[in-house]
């Protein structure tokens, strides 16, 4: 079973509109409204390959009812902890030439108590893991270091971590020890501190693999970045892999991030050595570009991608350890 961990899910809203005009008045021509946050996004992918999985988290009034409800209907398998405050929800507006525009709000309050209810419920959860994936942001009240607790609590019931959420969680839970840590490059980025990107916007692959060495050097396992339409980039024990996913024209991005969570997740289940592992993990992400609503993808065009990805051995530069950037700066933070 993978244990799916939301900590801050919400009710995804979704519009699709022909243009948005912000000094007017829009009307949708669709409208979806979905259970959401980035753990459900992962769970609900795991879900449709038959695998079984198990989301918790906290939910809490009338928009957690609309989630759970939302859940039910889809068939997937969820015990959340109760939450006092709201359960938030996010909105997205898609225009006619593929434009995405994101709104997320941030979440209800979590108390040091509805916290610990829920760590008794994860604890005892772990109990039937072979997985557990950590995803998405904190709601306010939760300390940066709870994905790190949750993380070593795994690794002390020989449940192996995915982690994918970024700045002072994803720096904490790093330091943790997970088996796997997932950002997108503006995130790993973010916590190197300098752009790794080249002047045309492109991904700069050395400063990106040099980056992801740091998180493997501050205590992750293996490192998957994704970036975006440029694929993953993988730094891990074995080797490093560079995976170019078929293209996709147009489509909404939102969730294509939690798909290649899902499908890195489910390849450490399977066993998948990493270049099979990543290319069912790009071919879900562009299947979830093609879809209109994150969590969702369909399986024929993901199995139709997965022959289309190619998966290259990539030489990881020779940094020495102190001058590759997360893991210098993590070092200069402890």
């Amino acid at each position: 079973m993978i244990l799916v961990v939301c900590l801050n899910p919400a009710l995804d809203i979704t519009h699709h509109v022909e243009s948005v005009d912000w000094a007017g008045v829009n009307r949708p021509t669709a409208v979806y409204a979905r259970p959401g946050g980035k753990g459900t996004n992962v769970a609900r992918n795991l879900h449709s390959f038959g695998i079984d999985v198990l989301l918790t988290g906290l939910v809490g009034g009338t928009t957690g009812n609309a989630v759970g409800a939302g859940l039910r209907r889809l068939g997937v398998p969820a015990a959340f902890a109760p939450a006092g405050g709201e359960t938030r929800r996010t909105f997205t507006v898609v225009d006619g030439g593929g434009a995405v525009a994101l709104f997320n709000e941030p979440g209800p309050q979590v108390s040091a108590a509805e916290f610990k209810r829920f760590r008794a419920d994860y604890d005892a959860a772990l109990a039937g893991a072979s997985v557990v994936v950590l995803s998405g942001s904190l709601p306010p009240g939760l300390s940066s270091a709870a994905y790190a607790e949750l993380i070593a609590a795994a690794a002390a019931a020989g449940v192996p971590a995915v982690l994918d959420t970024s700045g002072d969680p994803l720096r904490a839970g790093v330091a943790a020890g997970p088996a796997i840590v997932k950002p997108n490059i503006d995130e790993l980025a973010a916590l190197a501190g300098t752009s790794l990107r080249t002047a045309d916007g492109a991904p700069d692959l050395s400063a990106v693999t040099s980056a992801a060495a740091g998180l493997r050097d501050a205590g992750a396992r293996s490192v998957v970045v994704s970036l975006g339409r440029d694929g993953l980039l993988a730094v891990t024990d074995e080797g490093c892999w560079l995976a170019h996913p078929p293209a996709v024209v147009g489509g909404n991005a939102t969730g294509a991030g939690d798909a290649a969570t899902a499908g890195v997740a489910r390849g450490l289940l399977l066993g998948q050595p990493w270049p099979a592992r990543l290319a069912h993990a790009a071919a879900l992400g562009a299947a979830a570009v093609a879809a209109p609503v994150a969590g969702e993808f369909s399986h024929a065009h993901y199995e139709n991608g997965v022959d289309l990805v190619t998966v290259d051995r990539y030489a990881v530069p020779d940094y020495p350890a102190g001058e590759r950037a997360v893991g210098a700066l993590l070092d200069g933070d402890r």
